[in-house]
């Protein structure tokens, strides 16, 4: 749940408690979203039901949210103000999405090496 608070902070939905403003860093909510999906492979199995839709619902979450903020930046606007729907990945699932996978544009490239194989297979990009 921490790793989606922080991605929820990057992401403009939770404000800064330094600031109280809301701060929009794609590259570390990207980050933090990257952690929570290798999280996902890693327990898979060994998670309860409960736990397991508690993790794919705050990763298709996010994605979604980053999705969303990375097109209004790159129109040049503002990030969209939070909503309710958006702040869900740092509380309960919904039954609704439960079997929803997330998807993912792809890996992005790496220098070919024995870590970056690795790497590679966690790392998404979500549209931008």
């Amino acid at each position: 749940m921490m790793h989606a608070q922080n991605a929820a902070l990057f992401l403009g939905q939770i404000p800064n408690p330094k600031t109280g403003q809301g701060e929009v860093n794609l590259e570390l909510a990207k980050l933090f979203i990257d952690q929570l999906a290798m999280i996902q492979e890693k327990t898979r199995g060994n998670l309860s039901n409960e736990e397991a839709t508690v993790l794919r619902n705050a990763i298709s979450n996010l994605q979604m949210a980053y999705v969303e903020v990375a097109e209004h930046v790159s129109k040049g606007g503002a990030p969209p103000p939070p909503t309710a729907e958006r702040e869900q990945p740092t509380g309960a699932a919904t039954a609704s999405s439960a079997e929803e996978e997330p998807k993912s544009a792809g890996p992005i490239s790496t220098p070919p090496s024995s870590e970056s194989e690795s790497k590679k297979k966690f790392t998404k990009s979500y549209g931008s």
